[in-house]
């Protein structure tokens, strides 16, 4: 297997095989983000994947997930890209699922019918960030598109008959816009309704843009209580249905997870508690924290 170094892949694809169908990230550009920073994006030749394919069929047997890694193998050709599911289900014929990132650029550079058609190939399940609702933090952030083109693209992937896993970031707007991005951001995610909903805590990344103004005070990181108070105010305006909700990464301070909007309240309420009596609540200190 040929791996270009760094590789990542979401926590629930710990036990995917993972397969590097492009180099780098399409986007590359957020400014929170330092995970493709020194990769120049490219797709890899069909040939080469092919390749690494037929090396991984002759030492793993029983492949059941496949995550195409890098960042965003949607970018690749959708002729290539169908004809490498071919052949991944032909290879592994135990194979359930393919999943891969998606950034929201990709997702509206494809017409509808590529999207079913990759869905229909075993495409089955998209992981993207949309981390902000506000157009004014994901200007910030220059995640390249605003609040509706992010709805947009995401409810091209739903229509296609997608699964649909999307995370947020708190603090991603500092304390100068905590509630408009708690506010904003819930809004988004209801207008989207997604599979899955994942809540990161932002943890800045030294040679990234944001890093530079948090040198530079000009953008201020909240503390763990005004982040947990930040999550309040987004679950108290999530109205999804159905959506299984996770809070409980390596950077958050305090672990969640339920089905929204059925677990709404209780979820509230351990916030609540958190904020109201911190000593009774172990919170993840800073240093045990990471991406």
């Amino acid at each position: 297997m040929q791996y270009e170094p760094p590789l990542f892949r979401p926590p629930s694809e710990a036990s995917s095989l993972i397969l590097q169908v492009t180099l780098g990230c399409s986007h590359n550009a957020c400014a929170f983000c330092g995970m493709y920073k020194g990769k120049k994006f490219r797709p890899r030749t069909l040939a080469g994947i092919i390749a690494d394919v037929e090396e991984a069929a002759r030492f793993w047997s029983g492949v059941r997930r496949i995550f195409l890694a890098d960042g965003n193998a949607l970018a690749m050709d959708t002729r290539e890209l169908l004809r490498l599911l071919q052949y991944l289900y032909q290879t592994f014929p135990e194979l359930e699922r393919v999943s891969c990132y998606a950034g929201p650029l990709d997702l509206l550079r494809k017409e509808p019918e590529e999207l079913r058609e990759l869905r229909e190939a075993g495409l089955r399940l998209l992981y993207l960030g949309v981390e902000s609702g506000s157009d004014l933090v994901l200007k910030r952030m220059h995640k390249g598109v605003n609040a509706a083109e992010m709805v947009c693209a995401c409810q091209r992937a739903l229509d296609a008959g997608f699964e649909l896993s999307v995370t947020v970031i708190t603090g991603l707007g500092g304390r100068e816009l905590s509630r408009e991005h708690a506010r904003a951001t819930a809004s988004v995610i209801n207008a989207i309704n997604p599979t899955y909903l994942a809540a990161l805590t932002l943890i800045v990344v030294p040679n990234t843009p944001l890093y530079s103004q948090v040198e530079e005070g000009k953008f201020f990181l909240l503390n763990p209580e005004e982040t947990l108070q930040e999550l309040k105010w987004l679950l108290e305006g999530l109205e999804v249905d159905n959506c299984i909700f996770r809070c409980n990464h390596a950077s958050n301070y305090l672990p969640l997870k339920g089905t929204l909007k059925r677990d709404r309240e209780k979820l509230i309420g351990i916030l609540e508690e958190a904020l109201r009596d911190p000593a009774r609540v172990s919170l993840r200190p800073d240093y045990a924290r990471g991406l």
